[in-house]
C-alpha cells in the first residue's frame, strides 16, 4: 500500500488516465456538447448552461427510469430545473404535475410556475373537500399572479371531483377535456399528510377472568407489550399495536392488531396525499418533491406522503440542496421511497433491519467493547459491546445509487452570475470574569463525565451548558444529571452550579457582534444574525436590546410567525426600516431568499449540517448583486470552537456524496461519531483535533468553493418572452436515440 506522501505524486502521474477510464466506463447521459431539446428554448426564463445540462440529464434519466433527483446547492435554481425538466420532457404535450413543497414555499412555487412555464395553470391543494383549512380555504383552488402576488381566482374544484370519470372517459381524459394546457398542482407537505383524527380502540372486559382489564378487541385477551400488561393509563397520545400470534402452529406469520382507529365523533377528513394514492393513481404525469432531505426519517406522516407521491405519479424528481448530513444511512429511506424495487433487489428490506444492513454496507460503524474486571478470580470478566455510527460514507454509495440518479449542480457552476462569497470564523477571547467562571464549569463537567462514563443525560446537559453559558452567563440554574443506583433506582445529582455574572455587562462576543454590524451597516449592507437558543433561555431578545441601544433597528423573527407568512413578514419589516434581523436558522433555512441581507453572522450554529448549509446560503443566490459575507462568531478555546470545527468536518463528508471529493473530507471518517460525544471526549482526554476552527473552514472553502478570489460579476436579467399559444402536440416524445 502506498504511503499518504506518495498519493499526490501518484495522482499527478496517473490522474489523467484514471479520469479517462472513469468517463469511458460511466458516460454521462448528456454531454455539454450535445444538443438540447426544443422545450428548453420555450421556457419563459432562459436557464444558465449548468441548469440546461441538469434539465437534460433529468429528461434523459426519465427515458430509463421513473425517478430522478436534482442535488443542487441553495440558490442554483432547483425550481427552474425541475419545472424545466417537466416541460421539456412533455415535449409539447399537456401534462399534470403534482408538487409537494414546504408550507412556506407554496406561494413562491406558484410564482415560479408562472414565471417559468408558458400558458400554465396553477392550482393549490388546500384539502380534500370538506371542512375549511387553517388558511380559510378548502378543496382545490386555481391561483393567478397579480402584481407579483398570488391570489386564489378561477376554477375551484375538489379531489373527489377529479377522480370522477364520465362515460368511457377516464378521470385524466375528463380533466383534459376541460383544461387543455399544462397544469401544476402545489400542495404543502403539512397539508398533504393531514389525515383524520384518531382515538384508541382497546376494549374493556365486562365479565370472565379478565373482568375490568384492557383487552384487544381482535382477541379478547389482555394487551401484552414485551413482558408488561398494558393498562388504561398507559394509553396516552402514542398509537399502540400488538403482535398477535396464531393459535395453531402451521407456519403462519403473526399479524399486528392496531389498537387505534379513526374518530367518527370529530370532523371527517382524509389526508390529501392518501386520497391521491388511493383514487388518483396515474392521474399526475409528473411529481416533484422539494427539500427531500427533510423527509429522510422513517415512519413519519410526511415521509409516507412522499412515498405515496412517488407511487401515484408516472415520473418523479426530488430536489435538495443538502443531500447528506454526514451519515450514509440518512439516504436509506429516500432511496427506498424513490425506488423500492431496486433496494429490495440489492437485499435491503424495509425497516430497521434493512437500515442497519445499509449502514454496515455503505456507512462507517464503530464497535466499542468495554471489559469490566471481575470481582473475584472465579468470575469471568464482563464484556459489553456497543456499535455506533460515525460520520462518513463509502464512495460505493455514490457510484451505486447517486451517480445514475442525480444531476449535481453547484454554485460554482453558475459562478459567473454570482458575486464574490467569503466565509470566515470570527474567534473572540473571553473576558477575564467569564473565563474564570467558564473554566470552573468546565472542570466540574469534566469530573462528572469521568465519574459517569457513558451517561447520555450528563453529556447532553453538560455540553449544551458549555455552548450556552458564554453567551448567557446568568440565570442558567443548577445543572442536574441522573444515574442509576446499585438498587436500580433513578438518582439525581448535581453536575455543577454555574455562577451568575453581571447581566448588564456587554461581553466580548457581544461587543464583536456590535462592531461587525456597525461596520456592515456603514457600507449599506443589512445583516442577518442567527442564534439557536431562542426558547427557555432566549439569546435573541438580549441581542435585539443591545443593538437597539446602539440606535440600530433590529427585529426578531420567531416561530409564532407561520411559515407561509415569513416572506411577507420580511417585506413588512424591511419597509419599516429593519436593518438587522435575528432568528433561529431553522426558520429561514428553506425557500426564503434573503437578498437584502448580503451579510450573515452566525452568533450560534447548533449541530445540524443541514440547517447550517441551508441557512448560510440564504443570500448567495441567483439575483444577488453584492458580495456575500458569512461569519461564524465563537469564543476561542471553548466548546463553541470545538463544535464549529467538528461541524466543518462533518460538512466535508456530506460534500463528498455530492461529487466534491477531497482528502480532507475522506479523512474525516476517522473522527468521532457525533458532535456531542466528540466534544465531550476532546474535553476529557484533552486530545484536540490539532487545528483551529478557522483553519478547517479555510481549507473547506479552498477545496469546495474558492469563489472569494473571484471578482464581483453583475447578474444578467432573466429573459422573459411572451409565451406562444399552447398547442397540444400529437407527435410522440423525442427518444434518447436521437441524441
Amino acid at each position: 500500500m502506498r504511503s499518504p506522501e506518495c498519493i499526490p505524486e501518484y495522482l499527478r502521474v496517473h490522474g489523467p488516465a484514471l479520469s479517462d477510464k472513469v468517463l469511458n466506463q460511466f458516460p454521462p447521459l448528456h454531454n455539454p456538447q450535445d444538443e438540447t431539446w426544443p422545450g428548453i428554448a420555450r421556457l419563459r426564463r432562459r436557464p444558465f448552461p449548468a441548469q440546461s445540462l441538469a434539465i437534460m440529464g433529468i429528461v434523459k434519466r426519465w427515458q430509463e427510469a421513473n425517478g430522478a433527483a436534482a442535488v443542487a446547492e441553495c440558490g442554483t435554481g432547483k425550481t427552474l430545473i425541475s419545472l424545466g425538466s417537466v416541460f421539456t420532457h412533455a415535449n409539447g404535450r399537456p401534462f399534470t404535475c403534482l408538487t409537494m413543497v414546504p408550507p412556506q414555499l407554496v406561494e413562491k412555487w406558484a410564482r415560479e410556475c408562472f414565471t417559468t412555464l408558458p400558458c400554465v395553470r396553477v392550482f393549490v391543494v388546500d384539502g380534500v373537500r370538506n371542512g375549511t383549512a387553517s388558511n380559510g380555504y378548502s378543496g382545490i383552488n386555481e391561483v393567478r399572479l397579480r402584481n407579483g402576488r398570488i391570489i386564489r381566482e378561477g376554477l375551484k374544484t375538489t379531489l373527489s371531483d377529479l377522480r370522477l370519470a364520465k362515460g368511457h372517459r377516464s378521470a385524466w381524459a375528463r380533466w383534459r377535456s376541460q383544461i387543455a394546457g399544462p397544469c401544476v398542482f402545489v400542495v404543502s407537505r403539512e397539508r398533504a399528510k393531514l389525515g383524520y383524527f384518531w382515538r384508541h380502540a382497546y376494549g374493556s372486559a365486562r365479565s370472565g377472568p379478565y373482568l375490568g382489564n384492557v383487552v384487544n378487541p381482535d382477541t379478547g385477551l389482555p394487551v401484552i407489550l414485551g413482558e408488561d400488561q398494558i393498562r388504561r393509563a398507559d394509553f396516552k397520545k402514542i398509537k399502540i399495536a400488538e403482535a398477535v400470534l396464531p393459535e395453531s402452529d402451521n407456519g403462519r406469520r403473526p399479524f399486528f392488531s392496531p389498537l387505534w382507529q379513526a374518530d367518527n365523533q370529530k370532523i371527517h377528513r382524509m389526508a390529501p396525499m392518501e386520497f391521491i394514492g388511493r383514487y388518483l393513481r396515474g392521474f399526475f404525469d409528473y411529481g416533484i418533491a422539494d427539500e427531500v432531505h427533510e423527509l429522510k426519517s422513517g415512519e413519519t406522516a410526511q415521509g409516507n406522503a412522499f412515498g405515496t407521491l412517488v407511487s401515484a405519479c408516472k415520473r418523479t424528481v426530488v430536489l435538495t440542496g443538502t443531500l447528506l448530513g454526514g451519515y450514509a444511512d440518512e439516504l436509506f429511506m429516500i432511496l427506498y421511497r424513490l425506488d423500492p424495487r431496486l433496494m429490495r433487489e440489492e437485499g435491503f428490506e424495509y425497516g430497521d433491519g434493512g437500515l442497519r444492513q445499509f449502514a454496515e454496507t455503505y456507512g462507517v460503524l464503530e464497535k466499542v467493547t468495554t471489559i469490566e474486571p471481575a470481582n473475584n478470580a472465579c468470575s469471568k470478566a464482563k464484556a459489553t459491546t456497543v456499535v455506533k455510527r460515525r460520520p462518513g460514507a463509502s464512495p460505493l454509495l455514490f457510484g451505486k445509487y447517486l451517480m445514475n440518479l442525480a444531476a449535481f449542480v453547484s454554485l460554482e457552476d453558475i459562478s459567473d452570475a454570482l458575486p464574490a462569497y467569503r466565509e470566515e470564523v470570527l474567534s473572540v477571547e473571553m473576558d477575564a470574569p467569564l473565563q474564570a467562571a467558564y473554566s470552573r464549569i468546565e472542570d466540574d463537567i469534566r469530573d462528572a463525565i469521568r465519574e459517569n462514563h457513558g451517561n447520555a443525560s450528563v453529556i447532553s446537559t453538560a455540553m449544551n451548558a458549555l455552548l450556552l453559558y458564554p453567551d448567557r452567563p446568568y440565570g442558567l440554574g443548577t445543572l442536574y444529571g441522573h444515574r442509576a443506583t446499585p438498587e436500580g433506582e433513578r438518582e439525581r445529582f448535581i453536575i455543577t452550579e454555574p455562577p451568575d455574572l453581571d447581566e448588564t455587562f456587554v461581553y466580548a462576543k457581544e461587543r464583536r457582534l456590535l462592531e461587525e454590524v456597525k461596520a456592515e451597516l456603514a457600507e449599506g449592507r443589512k445583516v442577518q444574525v442567527f442564534a439557536v437558543y431562542t426558547q427557555k433561555r432566549d439569546v435573541t431578545r438580549r441581542l435585539q436590546r443591545l443593538l437597539c441601544n446602539e440606535g440600530i433597528r433590529a427585529e426578531v423573527l420567531t416561530s409564532d410567525v407561520p411559515p407561509e407568512q415569513r416572506e411577507a413578514w420580511y417585506e413588512r419589516q424591511l419597509r419599516s426600516g429593519m436593518q438587522v434581523c435575528i432568528c433561529h436558522p431553522k426558520l429561514v433555512q428553506t425557500g426564503l431568499d434573503l437578498l437584502e441581507f448580503p451579510t450573515i453572522l452566525f452568533y450560534e450554529t447548533g449541530y445540524s449540517t443541514y440547517v447550517l448549509r441551508q441557512a448560510s446560503r440564504r443570500s448567495w443566490r441567483i439575483g444577488q448583486k453584492r458580495p456575500v459575507r458569512v461569519g461564524f462568531l465563537t469564543y476561542a478555546q471553548t466548546a463553541q470552537e470545538s463544535c464549529l470545527r467538528l461541524m466543518g468536518r462533518k460538512l466535508q463528508v456530506s460534500l463528498a456524496m455530492e461529487g466534491k471529493l477531497s482528502n480532507e473530507g475522506l479523512q474525516s471518517v476517522d473522527e468521532d461519531d457525533d458532535v456531542l460525544t466528540a466534544m465531550a471526549r476532546e474535553l476529557v482526554m484533552r486530545q484536540g483535533i490539532g487545528e483551529a476552527a478557522a483553519e478547517v473552514w479555510k481549507s473547506l472553502l479552498a477545496d469546495h468553493s474558492g469563489p472569494e478570489s473571484r471578482a464581483s460579476t453583475a447578474v444578467p436579467t432573466p429573459v422573459v418572452t411572451e409565451p406562444a399559444p399552447w398547442i397540444p402536440s400529437a407527435e410522440p416524445c423525442v427518444q434518447l436515440s436521437l441524441f
